[in-house]
């Protein structure tokens, strides 16, 4: 019947209306999950671009700490060699 067709028109475009609102909805949501993965992956950048850093900063720390040892070990060694040195000196100049 005719009333009938009418009234599962109405059912119908009623579920249409749901459909389309809860879909808005997943919409909205779904943008914002993107935005917050997006923000994510740059805050993970960014730590990572830190770490980096901080890594390299700490090699060329530890290079320079190494030099310097380097450098005063060289250092002890040849005024070592030299204290043994002073007292023979001295001998060949009395002698």
């Amino acid at each position: 019947s005719v009333g009938g067709a009418q009234e599962s028109v109405a059912v119908i475009d009623a579920a249409l209306k749901y459909v389309d609102s809860h879909r808005a909805e997943l919409g909205a949501f779904q943008n914002r999950f993107d935005h917050a993965i997006s923000n994510l992956d740059n805050i993970n950048e960014n730590v990572n671009a830190s770490k980096s850093r901080i890594k390299d900063t700490d090699f060329a720390k530890e290079t320079t700490q190494m030099t310097k040892s380097q450098i005063l070990s060289q250092a002890s060694s040849s005024i070592l060699a030299q204290a043994k040195q002073a007292p023979n000196s001295a001998l060949s100049l009395l002698g």
